[in-house]
């Protein structure tokens, strides 16, 4: 363990975890900076998944806490999020996982045209009422952007929150539930590179534990804040997602 990389892991991993608590795009920040330590990408994507699994079970409980997850929904849900990840995980390790990147670029670029033009809701509403329809819309997310996060993954939490948007949920509301399946992803492709030995936990915990004080801090200040806040950082996290995923199209 280095010293001077230690140090440099934990910002980047308090800096990624308060936005990913709140809108989802940490893995901009953390994995690029795992990266930089010189560990093969196989290496980082799972010491990333290490990291990212102890800040989003962070960001999960501070939502609950302050009464902004739909328990009834969620838990019918997570167990789908994690069965699509353990299979996404296993299926990337058969097929390259950069075909879907065109794909993500289209799909960002609707969601944030969608949410600018959108108009905004309430800050606080009471949950909404579960129907059948909202069951079988939310199910087929969870099962699909599990896989996704298992497969590829970048801009998965900001996909979950835009779910549960459309489903009539505030931002804050669907931030809250977005983090539970996106710990159910994280932790089902925690163990896939786990079992696979590619998980370096001389800075995958330390960096977690960063993780663990960016999430409290971001999670928090999003409840406080309410739509108001979380809307425009989830614009501007997906415009610089967008950003990202056409730069490594075009390189």
């Amino acid at each position: 363990m280095e010293w001077d990389i230690l140090v440099f892991l934990l910002a980047a991993g308090f800096i990624a975890a308060f936005i990913d608590s709140v809108v989802g795009g940490g893995g901009l920040i953390s994995l690029p900076a795992l990266l930089l330590t010189g560990m093969p990408p196989t290496v980082a994507l799972g010491t990333n998944k290490l990291a990212s699994s102890m800040s989003s079970l962070t960001s999960s409980l501070s939502f609950f806490f302050s009464g902004k997850i739909n328990i009834k929904l969620v838990r019918w849900l997570f167990p789908l999020s994690l069965v699509g990840s353990a299979a996404g995980s296993y299926v990337v390790t058969l097929l390259p996982s950069e075909f879907l990147r065109p794909l993500v670029v289209i799909l960002l670029i609707v969601m944030t045209v969608y949410t600018v033009f959108k108009k905004k809701k309430v800050d606080e509403i009471k949950d909404i009422l579960l129907t059948n329809k909202i069951y079988t819309i939310t199910a087929i997310f969870a099962l699909i952007l599990g896989f996704y996060d298992g497969f590829f993954g970048p801009g998965t939490g900001a996909f979950l929150i835009f779910g549960f948007v459309l489903v009539g949920f505030d931002f804050v509301r669907a931030a809250g539930n977005a983090k539970v399946l996106n710990f159910g992803s994280n932790i089902a492709s925690l163990i896939t590179f786990a079992f696979l030995g590619q998980v370096n936990y001389a800075y995958g915990i330390p960096m977690g534990i960063a993780m663990i004080f960016g999430a409290l801090a971001g999670s928090q200040l999003a409840i406080r804040k309410g739509s108001s806040y979380v809307r425009p950082l989830f614009i501007a996290i997906t415009v610089v997602l967008i950003g990202k995923q056409v730069y490594d199209l075009l390189k």
